[in-house]
């Protein structure tokens, strides 16, 4: 007797095939797409050589006539045989029809990039705005330092001994590896920077142009007017770095700490936790919690994310590291409430080993080397409220200095030296980054056509574009266009030291949404194996919802339960581990899919055969999906990854099953035989 016929392909099959095909297509497009902005030199080229062609550039205010091309440069210019570099020039158009002089943007750092400018709207009305990339970060040659990120992400504390060591010993072995690839260190220098700035307004046939610099950026800014005056029209510098201060002294640090003390002692509530801030602030250091409730705290990393988080006085230029949270934070650690330390903690672990392209960063420090040395010989990274935790990270405890190579051209700008170009340093009286009382002590009385303005109650770079943006606007383009300083349209930011959400607020929530997807995630799958077990298969809608839509809870709740393993167990062991994202979400997709998809009644070799199945294809395709892209949408790939590998896995084997007429249900026995048996009559 024949049994039933079974159609493979039905339509729900191939609805299904279609949708994992897209899925799939759709990964693959993430990962190749990834790098997509790279540039290389192309071929033929000759040193100087820049070619545009026309496109859009993304700002604030939409997208703006742009030309965007590439120019090529010699890697170090004392070489005459040293091999070409591209680097990617973007000009944003001006929209008059009679621009004034053009703007050079530069980016501080060190180790970002220069081509990510949204604001240039806010100057393109009357300038064309001119981005040039950095050689060593936005090039063709990347001093990309993954030995580095490595050592940071997998240590136990950020500012250990153990750490230091770790850490410099990875620059050194990066320092080698470029090297053995061709890479010539020597070329990477902030004179051959602005040499590549300098070849660009030449190819773009500029006479003379305006800069426009923060931070570390300013830096850059400075020398390019001292090595070429005569090119350079007017200056804007936004957090003013001049020469060694790529290190920040305990000394000064204490200074701006005492300026937010003095703040506090005005303000009521600030005033009724604390007689002293600074002393506080000290405490709090002195006296960071090991744990809050049953999560480790890595104390050095608080150490760390707590400097930061006090550059920037403004919610809107800092976000969640807002320096008012900052202090709650680090007051309530020292009145016993670990939360918001815990969530520093869990701040600086997952920003920090990838923050920078830790290459630049190492060559760009040694242009303040010989100061260095003296830093640290005088253990000026100790004492005075907080020490110097922003130092002992970047330079690695200065061991950085003996890690990478030294340069021949680190030691030709050690020195600030006169310059008469039109100049306006802008600095936050909150900066921690570049403390405003540098520049005017150091760079302003260089600048005999220089000006400061000083920016009450905010900090560094990222406030003064997020704060009053008309005000900043009118200050920038006035100078610029007049030579002007305008400043009428400010007023002073004023301290909120009561923040409406507090990291430990931040933190109780988050750990609140880890624990409820953890815990729904396994009563979710207790729940459909006892459904299985109990009542049979799912209908097709419930199997279809399972399948696709379900997925996402499984893939949060699984990745939550192997973060706070790996938080409370293994300290070493990074939040962004592929191995980590393939177990923890692959493993709960795999076998909630599978629990949708079994019956009960098959024969147990074609259940397990399912099962192996569907957790092999989830976890191939978790950790594929895991690797499609990077940053925080890495675990949203992921969960797709592991979703369609254990259902394309069990996809096909329906098909192969059908295709050889298998029956999935146990041969009968011999009683069960008899019994099904008609009876003669």
């Amino acid at each position: 007797m024949e049994g039933p016929t079974t159609r493979t392909f039905t339509p729900a099959r191939i609805v299904a095939l279609a949708l994992i095909g897209l899925a799939a297509l759709g990964l693959a497009y993430l990962h190749l797409g990834t790098g997509s902005d790279s540039v290389s030199v192309p071929s033929g080229a000759y040193a100087g050589q820049l070619k545009l062609h026309p496109c859009s550039y993304a700002t604030e205010n939409g997208g703006y006539r742009a030309d965007c091309g590439t120019l090529v440069v010699r890697e170090n210019r004392h070489k005459v045989s040293s091999r070409l570099l591209a680097l990617p020039v973007k000009r944003i158009r001006a929209r008059s029809a009679t621009p004034g002089v053009p703007i050079f943007r530069l980016q501080g750092g060190p180790g970002l990039s220069n081509m990510d400018f949204k604001a240039a709207s806010r100057f393109a009305g009357t300038h064309d705005v001119v981005l040039v990339g950095y050689r060593g970060v936005d090039g063709s040659s990347k001093l990309d330092c993954r030995e580095v990120v490595s050592a940071r992400e997998h240590s136990r504390d950020l500012l250990s001994e153990k750490s230091y060591r770790t850490v410099a010993a990875a620059f050194k072995s990066c320092a080698h590896r470029l090297q053995r690839a061709g890479v010539d260190l020597a070329g990477y220098t902030l004179p051959e920077r602005i040499d590549d700035f300098d070849a660009a307004r030449r190819a773009l046939g500029y006479r003379q142009i305006d800069l426009l610099s923060e931070s570390a950026g300013t830096r850059t800014a400075m020398v390019y007017a001292w090595r070429y005056p005569q090119r350079i029209h007017r200056s804007v510098m936004i957090g003013v770095n001049p020469p060694d201060d790529y290190l920040w002294d305990a000394k000064t640090t204490g200074e701006q700490i005492r300026r937010y003390a003095a703040l506090c002692a005005k303000d009521a509530s600030c005033r009724s936790r604390t007689p002293d801030l600074a002393a506080s602030l000290h405490s709090a250091y002195e006296h960071i919690p090991g744990h809050w409730w049953f999560l480790p705290i890595k104390k050095g990393d608080v150490r760390a994310a707590g400097f930061f988080g006090l550059i920037n006085a403004t919610n809107d230029g800092a976000g969640p590291l807002a320096a008012p949270r900052t202090i709650d934070t680090l007051l309530s650690a020292g009145q016993g409430d670990g939360s918001g330390a815990w969530f520093l903690s869990l701040m600086a672990q997952l920003a920090f080993p990838r923050a920078q392209v830790w290459g630049d960063v190492a060559a760009v420090g040694r242009n303040d080397a010989a100061y260095a040395r003296r830093f640290f010989a005088r253990h000026a990274d100790h004492g005075s409220v907080i020490g110097s935790p922003g130092t002992e990270l970047i330079w690695a405890g200065g061991r950085l200095l003996d890690a990478w190579p030294a340069n021949p051209d680190e030691n030709e700008y050690t020195r600030v030296q006169d310059s008469n170009v039109e100049t306006l340093l802008v600095g936050g009286s909150l900066d921690f980054a570049t403390p405003p009382q540098n520049a005017a002590r150091e760079l302003l009385p260089h600048l005999p056509n220089g000006h400061q303005v000083l920016l009450a109650g905010l900090g560094h770079a990222d406030d003064f574009w997020a704060y009053q943006r008309a005000a900043s606007n009118r200050l920038v383009n006035t100078f610029f266009d007049r030579g002007r300083v305008d400043r009428s349209l400010y007023t002073p930011n004023r301290i909120d030291f009561t923040p409406s959400i507090s990291h430990g607020t931040i933190a109780k929530i988050l750990l609140a949404v880890m624990l409820a997807f953890a815990a729904l995630m396994i009563l979710s799958l207790l729940s459909m194996a006892l459904r299985v077990q109990r009542r049979g298969p799912f209908g097709r809608r419930a199997s279809v919802g399972l399948r696709s839509l379900y997925v996402v809870v499984l893939g949060l709740g699984g990745w939550f339960v192997g973060a706070l393993i790996v938080l409370i167990a293994l300290p070493t062991v990074p939040l962004d581990d592929e191995l980590l994202a393939a177990l923890s979400v692959g493993l709960p997709i795999g076998l909630g899919i599978y629990l949708a998809w079994v019956n009960r009644d098959w024969a147990a070799n074609t259940k397990a055969t399912g099962f192996a199945a569907a957790a092999g294809g989830a976890l191939v395709g978790g950790w594929l999906g895991f690797n499609a892209i990077e940053g925080l949408f890495a675990l949203a790939t992921a969960i797709v990854g592991a979703a369609v590998g254990a259902n394309m896995i069990l996809l096909a084997l329906d098909v192969a099953w059908d295709l050889q007429v298998r029956d999935r249900f146990p041969a009968p026995t011999v009683k069960e035989a008899l019994e099904a048996r008609p009876s003669p009559g």
